[in-house]
């Protein structure tokens, strides 16, 4: 099973992870502030672990686990 993870302190709010992400599943979580004052990226389902975001952010908020084909 794939997986990402958003380290919501690291976030800046700049976006462009959302404007990368082909699902669409990102946006700005804007009932939380984290340290460092900003609204944090925030996933919703149906994320394929494609990696844009990841390649995509300055600060390495997200960390991507993907699924090892081939059974192992």
């Amino acid at each position: 099973m794939s997986k990402i993870i958003i380290d919501k302190d690291r976030c800046k709010g700049c976006g462009l992870c959302i404007e990368v992400c082909p699902k669409k599943v990102l946006f700005f979580d804007n009932d939380s502030v984290n340290v460092l004052g900003y609204h944090p990226v925030a996933a919703k389902e149906g994320c394929i672990a494609c990696g844009f975001c990841a390649t995509m952010c300055p600060d390495v908020v997200f960390t991507i686990y993907r699924e090892e084909k081939g059974g192992k």
